[in-house]
């Protein structure tokens, strides 16, 4: 059995993740169990099948975010969350497909970067989506080299971008860790303990729940466009199966928020299983617009280039 080395588990988590929310966008709040209905018969091919709006291949605004990041990351030599920020203004003026309504908000209010989601936060009091896990992939690998506690770090600060409740941070530097430790080889469902143990108090038991070995996301109490039980979900997925492609199939079939569930299954799968446990058939037709940006488009070769290029740069700015 071939053991991945580091460089295709960060290929595998960026290109994993793309993959992943390319996969589960055209089942999107639909019922359980979609995806193995309409692809009985894994193997078989056609699942990038596209719908909802989307080109069969076709990567969502969780993709679009995460290259923007990690692109940002590589051209400044590190963090800077002004040009983040400003990058994310950017493409959401350009009227992507897709934005959550919550990150579309922060970015469209004429607020500072460093104090739009926090006000946000103060008047809605609701800003604990997953939207900020599902771009997590690039600042994971960037920052892995750096160990668990930079990783963490710039986890919670990329978050607070977009989102003003520290739970989002914590469950986005939980995820960072956890990519952070499947890339040296080691199995990120033995860190859990210590992933607890290293986010905030406040926080700490309401994902020591979801991420228990017991924890099923029937059992989920909100939502799944929601941190806690996306991040849950996604354990649960890589838990409960033995390969990249039955994580992702396992993550969709939830139903709900199907393609950042998926994306952050990808992320933590393809980091496990490398780049080469990901079905080519997958990756042929895999492309991520980027509005606001020239009408580029991304494809496998690309996203693997930016991976490659992220473990090479672990700096920070």
């Amino acid at each position: 059995m071939n053991v991945p080395g580091v460089l295709e588990r960060a290929v595998g988590a960026v290109l994993g993740s793309a993959v992943g929310d390319a996969l589960g966008a055209p089942f999107e709040f639909g019922p359980e169990g979609a995806f193995s209905a309409r692809f009985p018969h894994p193997g078989h091919g056609g699942e990038l099948c596209g719908g909802g709006g989307w080109d069969p291949g076709e990567a969502t605004d969780d993709t679009q975010m995460a290259i923007l990041t990690a692109e940002s990351l590589l051209e400044c030599g590190g963090l800077d969350l002004p040009d983040v920020f400003g990058r994310f203004q950017r493409w959401a003026a350009a009227g992507p497909k897709d934005i959550g309504l919550q990150t579309e908000a922060v970015l469209t209010s004429g607020d500072p970067w460093d104090t739009a989601a926090a006000r946000h936060f103060r008047t809605s009091q609701r800003a604990a989506g997953n939207g900020a896990l599902m771009r997590a992939a690039p600042s994971a690998v960037h920052f892995a080299r750096r160990g668990r506690e930079a990783t963490m770090d710039a986890a919670r600060r990329l978050s607070a971008l977009t989102h003003g409740d520290p739970a989002a941070w914590e469950g986005t530097a939980a995820l960072h860790e956890l990519i952070r430790v499947a890339l040296t080889g080691e199995d990120p469902l033995t860190a859990v303990p210590g992933t607890l143990a290293a986010l905030h108090p406040d926080h700490r038991q309401r994902y020591a729940v979801v991420l228990a070995p017991d924890w099923h996301p029937d059992r989920a109490t909100e939502f799944n466009g929601a941190v806690w039980p996306c991040l849950g979900s996604a354990v649960w997925a890589l838990r409960t199966t033995e390969s990249y492609e039955e994580a992702i199939r396992a993550a969709i079939d939830l139903g709900g928020d199907t393609d950042t569930v998926a994306a952050v299954t990808g992320a933590l799968a393809g980091a496990v299983y490398g780049a080469e446990a990901i079905p080519p058939r997958w990756l042929e037709p895999l492309h991520v617009p980027l509005p606001g940006f020239g009408g580029r488009v991304l494809r496998a070769e690309g996203l693997t280039g930016l991976a490659e290029e992220l473990l090479g740069h672990s700096g920070c700015g």
